[in-house]
C-alpha cells in the first residue's frame, strides 16, 4: 500500500498541467484585484490631496479673482492625473461667521458641480469660525471607475471636504 502512495506521489505525467488549469484562474484575477484596488487607492489619495489643496490655494489670497479661480481649478485637476478630471465635482466656498457660533456661505465657485448658494446656512464644527472670522471650504466629489472591471464592478463615488482659515486676512474676498 505504501509503494501506491509513492507511486502516486511520484507521478508526474499531466499534474503540472491540471494544477496549472486549476489555479491561473485564481491567480488572474488576485492580480487584477491587487492592481484595481491599488489604482482605486491611489485616486482616493488624489481626491484626498486635491480638496486640501484647494482651501489652501484659495487661503492663501485676500482676493480671488474668476482667473484665479481657474488656475485653482486647474492645479486640481493635475493632481488627479491620469484619472480623468471630468468626474470631479469640486466647490469651493467662503464660510463666514453668522454671529449665531454657525456660518453662511460668502461666496461659492464650483466645476463640474453646483456651487453653494450666497447667504446660505452651513454647518461647520463647533468653534471652526471665530467671531467675524471666516473659513474655506472645499469640497471634491469623485466617480472613479476601474479601467478593467474585472474585481471593481461598476463606480465608486469617493468624497472629502477640507476647511482652511485664511492666512492673511480676515476672509478672502470674491471679484465677479
Amino acid at each position: 500500500m505504501l509503494k501506491r502512495w509513492v507511486a502516486m506521489f511520484g507521478a508526474s505525467g499531466g499534474a503540472a498541467a491540471i494544477e496549472f488549469a486549476l489555479l491561473a484562474p485564481v491567480m488572474i484575477a488576485m492580480f487584477f484585484g491587487v492592481v484595481e484596488f491599488s489604482a482605486a487607492v491611489d485616486c482616493r489619495t488624489r481626491v484626498t490631496n486635491m480638496a486640501s489643496t484647494a482651501a489652501d490655494l484659495v487661503a492663501q489670497d485676500t482676493v480671488i479673482s474668476p482667473a484665479d479661480m481657474t488656475n485653482v481649478f486647474a492645479a486640481l485637476n493635475a493632481i488627479v492625473f491620469p484619472f480623468s478630471s471630468a468626474t470631479s465635482k469640486i466647490v469651493i466656498s467662503s464660510i463666514v461667521d453668522n454671529g449665531r457660533g454657525g456660518g453662511k456661505v460668502d461666496w461659492s465657485d464650483a466645476q463640474n458641480g453646483t456651487a453653494r448658494t450666497p447667504g446660505s446656512a452651513v454647518t461647520v464644527p463647533a468653534g471652526l469660525i471665530s467671531s467675524g472670522g471666516s473659513v474655506i471650504l472645499a469640497e471634491v466629489t469623485y466617480t472613479y471607475s476601474s479601467p478593467t472591471t474585472v474585481v471593481l464592478i461598476g463606480a465608486v463615488t469617493m468624497s472629502n471636504s477640507f476647511y482652511a482659515h485664511p492666512r492673511r486676512s480676515a476672509k478672502v474676498t470674491h471679484t465677479y
